[in-house]
C-alpha cells in the first residue's frame, strides 16, 4: 500500500474567495474523488487548527493500492479537473509518498 500526503498553505484570497472558503471547496472537490478512481482506497482532507507559523492550512491523506495506482490517480481526468482550482489557491505545497 502507498500513502500520499500533501500539505498546503493557501493564499489569503484566490478564485474570488477567502482562504477558509477555498479550503472548504478543496476538501469537497478532493473527497468527492473517493470511490471514483480505481486503486484509490481512501482520501481525506483536514484543516489545521494550531495556526502556528510552521503550520500548513490543509492536509490531504490518501491511500492507494500501489505506486501504479498513485500514478494513475495523478493522471486521472477527475483528478486533473481539480488541479487548477487547488493550484490557484495554494501558496505552498509539500508532499510525501511512502510505501507501508
Amino acid at each position: 500500500m502507498v500513502r500520499h500526503l500533501v500539505l498546503w498553505r493557501l493564499k489569503e484570497v484566490a478564485n474570488g474567495r477567502g482562504k477558509a472558503a477555498n479550503a472548504a471547496e478543496i476538501k469537497r472537490l478532493l473527497e468527492d474523488l473517493n470511490g471514483k478512481i480505481p486503486g484509490l482506497l481512501r482520501l481525506e482532507v483536514g484543516f489545521d487548527f494550531s495556526s502556528t507559523p510552521n503550520s500548513s492550512d490543509i492536509a490531504l491523506y490518501s491511500e492507494f493500492e500501489s505506486r501504479a495506482a498513485l500514478d494513475a490517480y495523478q493522471a486521472h481526468p477527475l483528478h486533473d479537473a481539480v488541479k487548477p482550482f487547488v493550484m490557484a489557491a495554494r501558496d505552498e505545497r509539500r508532499i510525501v509518498d511512502c510505501e507501508v
